[in-house]
């Protein structure tokens, strides 16, 4: 597996807070600099790649003189602002040293939720891989809120590998990789050198973030797991480590490989699998569980036991097993009010009980996803 990955032609790769600042004191421009001499040596060799790279907050911290990353969200917004023109500032430097151009593409969680700004991303991002340009990209913190943050961009980057198809995706951290324990704290902790990113157990091993990003290992690891739907295998591994990136192109055996075991998914597919925004839930008895899970059927009202959340026709909600678990998740065709309505009844009641004929599946098999 180790080989195919050095045979890949399009490669995300993610680059940690704590790997581009200076402890928190600004941006380290060694560093970066080695980054970019990395990418334009791989996209040489003919690799296209797409950056991922964290430390605008860090460095907009340094630039305000705050004591450390503030907790409220304007306040995280607005050193995010700041940070950002030198984050870009530097890169973009960086790469114009080497001839090679770069962009700035700044993401937020609803550009990707959106299936036309979806696919307008995905445009843009395609357009410059063959343009020969390094997309630098990051989430859109001056404008994000809370609850739609990505995590230290380690689920932007899987998102990303979605949405350009990569053939893997490169997390650089503060780590060697995934251990059975965190090795800062257990002396015992085994590493482990290749899973499947849909093993859940993986999740077991994830440990605290560091104090100047947001994600720990257990937002890669998902992150992994996300990726790994559109085909997209994930290497976590010490970003620290002497030309990391030129190394993992030839093959040398680096961190922690979590491989993408399925086929990629279509698409749509794709598209759905990574909305991070529910609007509500699905609880379903254990024959639609079963239908769903080994069928590939659409979900109807006569497998559903209950509603909850405000949603509305359209809106993404969880579909969950009577002990509370996600089995699926999917665009609904009816709101709230009206799934309650048809709970547990059969799809030729729908016109009788709602006074209009409308679609016989709550959520449709092309709009709903396994998770």
């Amino acid at each position: 597996m180790r080989k195919k990955i050095s045979s890949a032609k399009r490669w995300v790769v993610k680059v940690g807070s704590s790997l581009v600042t200076n402890n928190g004191l600004g941006l380290d421009k060694e560093a970066i600099a080695h980054w970019a001499e990395q990418l334009v040596k791989l996209q040489q060799a003919g690799i296209q790649m797409v950056l991922v790279s964290s430390g605008a907050v860090a460095e907009g911290v340094s630039r305000l003189g705050l004591t450390a990353r503030p907790n409220e969200i304007h306040l995280q917004q607005a050193a995010a602002a700041v940070g950002q023109m030198g984050l870009i500032q530097a890169y973009e430097s960086c790469f114009m040293r080497q001839g090679v151009h770069a962009a700035q593409i700044l993401l937020s969680h609803e550009d990707l939720s959106d299936r036309t700004r979806y696919l307008n991303a995905r445009s843009t991002l395609s357009t410059l891989l063959e343009m020969g340009v390094v997309p630098v990209v990051n989430e859109n913190d001056t404008v994000a809120t809370a609850e739609l943050c990505f995590g230290d961009n380690d689920t932007l980057a899987a998102l990303v590998a979605n949405l350009i198809n990569a053939d893997v995706m490169i997390v650089l951290t503060d780590q060697d990789g995934v251990y059975s324990a965190d090795p800062r704290m257990d002396s015992s902790a085994k590493f482990i050198e290749t899973a499947s990113a849909n093993d859940d157990s993986l999740m077991e091993y994830a440990g605290k973030g560091s104090s100047l990003g947001r994600g720990g290992m257990f937002t890669k690891i998902s992150a992994a797991k996300l990726a790994a739907r559109s085909g997209t295998s994930t290497i976590i591994t010490n970003g620290n480590t002497d030309e990391v990136l030129l190394q993992i192109a030839k093959g040398r055996p680096l961190g922690t490989l979590l491989e993408a075991d399925s086929e990629p998914m279509a698409a749509r597919k794709q598209w759905l699998a990574g909305q991070l925004g529910l609007k509500g839930s699905l609880v379903l008895d254990a024959g639609a569980v079963k239908v769903l899970k080994e069928s590939g059927k659409s979900l109807l009202a006569v497998g559903i036991k209950k509603a909850d959340g405000k949603f509305s026709r359209g809106d993404m909600v969880a579909c969950i097993d009577e002990s509370g678990k996600e089995v699926a998740r999917g665009l609904v065709n009816y709101d709230q009010g009206e799934v309650q309505t048809l709970l547990g009844q059969s799809s030729e009641k729908i016109s009788e009980l709602l006074g209009y004929a409308g679609e016989e599946e709550i959520i449709h098999r092309d709009n709903l996803i396994l998770t």
